[in-house]
Order: structure tokens, then sequence, then C-alpha cells
């Protein structure tokens, strides 16, 4: 008996036009991004094309460049060369670009062209949630991690090698100048002066424009010393303000030495202190995932809400360590949604007293940690309360020790960990693709609206739509 198949039509050619909506199943993410596209403002991006007098080739559509952008963002795909490629060979990718295929050039130049009305996507992706109930800011955790420049960290060097090198160069250049000065002699003796003679040597112009480098570097980590010092400066004087403040509560001198204030016109990089030349406005950050390791980079932050882990904030610093984030981070949110959030968790690297004292924090319930959690996750707990003349990190001690203390900080992890995790490993963001401190910023505020606009597909809000 004859086996039955299926007629193959690989070479059969279509009657009708097919339908681009016949493609996907209805609940496909790319059927969302459409959606939630045509929601989106993105009269930014349409106003500078409105600037121009409309003569030359034809522009791709804004909302079908950005949905090409945002699903590939959600599936891990940033390379402007892939999203190309994808349009072409990727089912979604061909039905967000309504089966046209912009090159690779004309997608990153779009991205560089309007990221910042893309970043402003981050506050629209947001509210979208806040309206679908998604954002209820009870407790929102605080917290960052390291992500990589678009920058070798091998393309770095310290400020000594930079000064030896300088002086190396100089040399160099001195007398290659003085080579070249007693070869136009020898010529001009031999030939006369009409020649030119103004183009310089390879070799020369090679070694005058290092040098010029290394000493944009140098003068740029200087100042970078002097800002710093001020700012250590700032911190030492409210140490000592506080010091003074405790024992005129307490009655006792404290031991220890008092600490001196720096004077920033003094002050001078460390030997070690680097500058990277591919992006110089990133730094050398510990690794928190990998102990001892250290990644050229810049250290992201975000505020996640507990209701849905929707992210509530988002910024990138330069700083390595996260104590001049939480007070920032708490103002975006009041910015983004008019509002403060009830509570505010973060762990021991937001804590100082200034931070916990401040003004604009008294009306949030803080949970900040003064010390390192034990590896294993076990802290004794304590109901007595803190002493009259206690200090604020003592007072916020003895509230993390105290068992409703402790069951809200311990959901700290379970809120913002979870985020960095699906951001870095799911949707493989682990380097940024700009750089720039502000082009950074940008495009992780992208990260984090598409983070956003996930958390809203998965909640149903097509449906809603529908």
């Amino acid at each position: 008996m004859g086996q039955n198949f299926l007629p193959d039509t690989v070479d059969q050619t279509l009657l009708f036009p097919p339908s681009l909506h016949d493609w996907l199943p209805e609940n496909h993410l790319a059927r969302f991004v459409v959606d939630v596209v045509s929601e989106l403002d993105l009269s930014a991006i349409y106003k500078s094309y409105q600037e121009k007098d409309g003569r030359g080739q034809a522009a791709y559509s804004p909302e079908m460049m950005v949905r090409l952008l945002l699903y590939g963002y959600a599936n891990g795909v940033y390379s402007s060369r892939k999203i190309e490629k994808r349009t072409f060979e990727d089912l979604a990718f061909r039905f967000l670009s309504g089966d046209q295929h912009p090159d690779h050039a004309t997608l990153a130049e779009f991205r560089k062209r309007h990221l910042e009305a893309l970043a402003g996507l981050f506050t629209q992706a947001l509210l979208l949630c806040a309206e679908a109930g998604l954002v209820k800011l009870g407790h929102v955790a605080i917290d960052g991690t390291k992500i990589k420049a678009n920058a070798s960290k091998h393309k770095a060097m310290s400020y000594k090698r930079m000064s030896e090198t300088e002086a190396r160069l100089q040399q160099e250049v001195e007398a290659l100048m003085a080579a070249a000065e007693r070869t136009d002699a020898g010529e001009d003796a031999q030939h006369g002066k009409d020649l030119r003679g103004d183009e310089l040597p390879e070799e020369l112009s090679r070694r005058e424009s290092r040098l010029k480098k290394i000493r944009e570097a140098k003068l740029a980590l200087e100042q970078a010393a002097k800002e710093q010092a001020e700012c250590k400066r700032e911190e030492t004087e409210q140490k000592l303000a506080e010091r003074a403040e405790e024992e005129q509560r307490t009655g006792k001198k404290n031991r220890g030495r008092k600490p001196k204030p720096c004077d920033p016109e003094q002050a001078r990089p460390d030997d070690t202190e680097q500058r990277n030349f591919t992006d110089p406005e990133s730094r050398i950050m510990p690794d928190s995932g990998n102990k001892g390791a250290f990644v050229q980079g810049y250290n992201a932050q975000i505020a996640v809400d507990s209701a849905s882990q929707v992210i509530v904030a988002a910024e990138v610093t330069q700083e390595t360590n996260d104590k001049k984030q939480l007070l920032p981070m708490i103002a975006q949110i009041a910015i983004n949604l008019d509002r403060k959030p009830e509570q505010v968790s973060a762990d021991t690297g937001y804590f100082s007293e200034a931070n916990v004292t401040d003004e604009h924090v008294q009306d949030i319930d803080l949970f900040v940690a003064t010390d390192r959690d034990k590896h294993s996750g076990m802290v004794e707990t304590s109901s007595d309360p803190p002493p009259p003349d206690a200090s604020p990190k003592q007072t916020m001690r003895s509230k993390l020790r105290s068992e409703a203390g402790r069951a809200v900080y311990k959901m700290r992890k379970a809120i913002v960990e979870p985020v960095f995790g699906h951001i870095k490993e799911q949707r493989g963001f682990r380097r940024f693709s700009l750089r720039g401190k502000q082009n950074v910023s940008r495009e992780w505020k992208l990260v984090c609206a598409v983070s956003n606009l996930l958390k809203l597909f998965r909640a149903g809000w097509v449906l809603e739509m529908a």
C-alpha cells in the first residue's frame, strides 16, 4: 500500500499576496511590540525629520525602526548587523519590518541619532506599567551591577606609565626634530631653499599624536584627582561634624585621629590610576561576579518595585561603589512617578549616615544594611530598641536586626537580583554598544525600558488592549 504525502510546494508561486498577519500566532511578542509602539509618543523622533526640506531618498518609518530595535533588545539581539540579517531570516523580525530590510548602517545611525528619544521610552514604558497596575511603590529595592564598556581594559594606561611614556616620547620627538632640521639644512645647501619640506615624517607624526593623547589623558586624570579630593574634603568635613555632634551628645571624646580635610589643589593621581584611550569615561571596576577580577566598564543602577519587578528608576555612574547613588535613585523615582516609595531597601554599599538622615528621605521607611551579610544568611535578631543616644548607624543596625526589619530586608535580593539576571543572562546584555557616559546611560535606559515592556507583555496587556 502506497504512502500518502502532502504536496511539496516550495516552487509554487503564490496566487494571492500573503498577509503579514498570517505569519505569527495571535499571542506573539512581535504583535505586542507593534501594538505598544503605536501607543508610544515618538514625536521627538518625527520632529527631526520635519526640519529637513523633504528632498533626497525617502527614510524608513520611525515606527518600524523602533519596533526592530525594541524587539531586538528584547531577544538579546543588539548588533545592527544581526538585526539586518534577522529581517531576512527571522519571521518575527520580517513581520515587524513589514518585509523591508534596512541595512546595518541605517539601523546604527538611527539608534545613534535618536538615542536620547529612545532613552525617553523608559519613562513612557514605566507609566504604561503603572497604568496597568504593575507598580505599587510599596517596597522598592535598589542595587547596581558592573557592565563592560565598549572598550578593552588593555587599552588603558596608568598615570605612572603615562608620565614615563610622555618623557620618552618627548625625547624621541626632539631627536627626530633635530634630525629633520639637519636633513633640511643639508638639502637647502645642496638644492637651495625652494623645497616645501612641510610634510612631517610618518615616524615623527605618529609619535607626536601619541604624545598628544597621553598628555590629554594625564590632564584628565589630574583634573579627576582634584574633583575627587574636593568630594573627599566635603565627606571629611561631614564626618568631623558628625563626630563633634556625637561627642556633644554622649559627652565622651571619640578615640582615634580626627580625619584631616585634603587640599584639592595639591591632589595628584595615584600612580596606579588608569585612563582608557578607547572610552575615556569608562573606569576599571571590580567584577562582583568574579572575585578578584576587574572589568573596564560602568556601574549600572536600577530601582525595582516589589509588586511585579518593574524597574522604576535607572542610571549609570562611573563610581565604583554605590554610596552616592541612594539619594539620586530615590529622587529619580519621585520624578518618574510623581511620588515616593513607602519602603526602600539597599545593601551596605549604599549606607552612610548622611544618606539615611537626609531630609528628602525622612518620609520613607529605609532598610539599608550597615554591615555585609554573612555567607550563611543567619543574622541574630533582636527586639531591643536602640539606646536613646544611638547614632544613625546604630539605629539602622537595630532596625534591621528586628524580626520586622529582617522580613523586609531579606526580600531585597529576591526583588532586584532576578531583574539583573534576566537582563544579563537571558537577554545577554553584558557589554554596552556605545561609548561615553551619556550614550551609555541612554542605552541602559533603553535596555530597562524593554525589560518593563516585557513585564507588561507577560501581564497580558495585549489582551487588555484588544
